[in-house]
């Protein structure tokens, strides 16, 4: 992949970065208290960029 290109995620990669349950990033998707994603057809994806600002943002 082209280092310019946004990396995007799934629930299952971002689970397995943070070590937290796909259940737990559902619930703060559904909750909007979580890192930003965007939506492709029924598809959840999450920008490897923003997932690393919000962690930072939260610590």
């Amino acid at each position: 992949m082209d280092n310019n290109q946004p990396e995007y995620l799934t629930q299952m990669q971002l689970s397995e970065l943070l070590q937290i349950p796909v259940r737990t990033i559902e619930d703060w998707r559904h909750n909007k208290k979580g890192p930003p994603f965007v939506t492709l057809g029924r598809h959840v994806r999450y920008d490897l960029v923003d997932v690393k600002a919000w962690v930072k943002s939260r610590g």
